[in-house]
This record gives C-alpha cells, structure tokens and sequence, in this order.
C-alpha cells in the first residue's frame, strides 16, 4: 500500500498508467486495489475523476497491446519458462488458454476482472494470432469498463475504500460473471430493439 501511494504522490496520472502497464503485463502490482485509491484521492479532491480515468484506460490499454504484442512475437514457450516468476503457472495458463478457445472475444473484455486471466488473456491472442482490430475492440472495451467501475467504486465508498479488497479477493470471479452477463442481456436487448425498428 505505501508503495502506492508513494507512486501516486510523486507520479501523480503518470504513475496510474506506469502501475497499470506493468501490472497488466505481470508484475506483482495490486491493480484493483491502485485504481479503489485512485477513487478514494478522487473522493478527497486530491486527484480529478476524468483525468484518472484517462490515465487508467491509457495504462490498460498500453498493458494490454504490450502483452498481445509479447504474444505475438514471443510466443508461449517463453510465457511458460518465465510465467511462474510472476505468479503465472502454467497449470494457470493452461486453464486461460483453453478458455480462451471457447470464449476469446468475451475473455478479452471480462477477463479484466478476474485475476490472473488478464494477465494471459492478450498474450494468448496474441500467439493465436488472433486479429488486432478484432482484439482491440474487445480488449480495449474492457480496460474502459474495469478502469470505470474501480475508480468510481473507491470514489464511492470514500474512506471505505479499503473494504474492495476483501470482497475482490473472495468474490472476483462471481463479479466477472455478472458483469459479463450483464454485458449480454444488454447487447441482446438492444438488438432486438433494432430488429423491432426496422
């Protein structure tokens, strides 16, 4: 936590989008946890709501083309050598990569919310070869929404802030889910609605 802070003291937006490319692409940052503060300063007055958001949709998305680019170039020999140095086993990337196969696109827009899973998200796309402006719909989509609901959450909740994490950690993967279904009944809702226009 005092490493946080101290990045956005001294860094300031800088430093949410530094934090946020090197935790998506594997560092052992505590994103969720960076963007609730981030709301948190906003609830103070100490940091401005659009500019953090700016900030961590410009680090997300930077994490996330890094990451596919890695992918590409790379490929999944050298995540397999060195993704246990950072907490990515390959037991993990193998679960990724088979889920990928069934739902990539989706994968690439919720995976945001679930731990671990958006750290290998992009790679993977990226070693399928998966098309980039196809990925980038999806992927950058998703790094607009997680980025929105972390740092409006921590603006929310204020001096509570700190509680996100608990409740993360414990139901991170049930909140992917909604999210996700969410996103479905919407864009199902509003394709009928234009079949009835039309």
């Amino acid at each position: 936590m005092q490493h946080i802070h101290y990045l956005l003291e001294h860094f300031g937006y800088i430093g949410i989008v530094i934090a946020l490319v090197g935790g998506i692409v594997g560092l052992p940052i505590p994103d969720e946890i960076l963007l609730t503060y981030v709301g948190y300063n906003v609830s103070q007055g100490i940091m401005h709501y659009i500019p953090s958001l700016l900030s961590a949709f410009i680090g997300a998305v930077g994490g996330i083309s890094l990451s596919f680019l890695l992918g590409k170039k790379l490929g999944l020999p050298i995540l397999l050598k060195f993704g246990p140095k950072i907490n990515l086993t390959a037991e993990k990337i193998d679960k990724t990569r088979k889920m990928f196969e069934k739902f990539g696109p989706f994968l690439l827009f919720i995976g945001y919310f679930i731990p671990g899973v958006r750290h290998v998200t992009a790679y993977l796309a990226g070693i399928n070869s998966f098309p980039f402006r196809k990925f980038a719909a999806f992927a950058y989509a998703g790094a607009a929404l997680w980025g929105f609901s972390f740092i409006t959450l921590g603006k929310v909740l204020g001096k509570n802030w700190g509680k996100v994490e608990f409740y993360f950690s414990k139901y991170s993967i049930i909140l992917g889910l909604i999210i996700g279904l969410g996103v479905i009944v919407f864009i199902f809702w509003r394709s009928h609605l234009k079949s009835k226009e039309a």
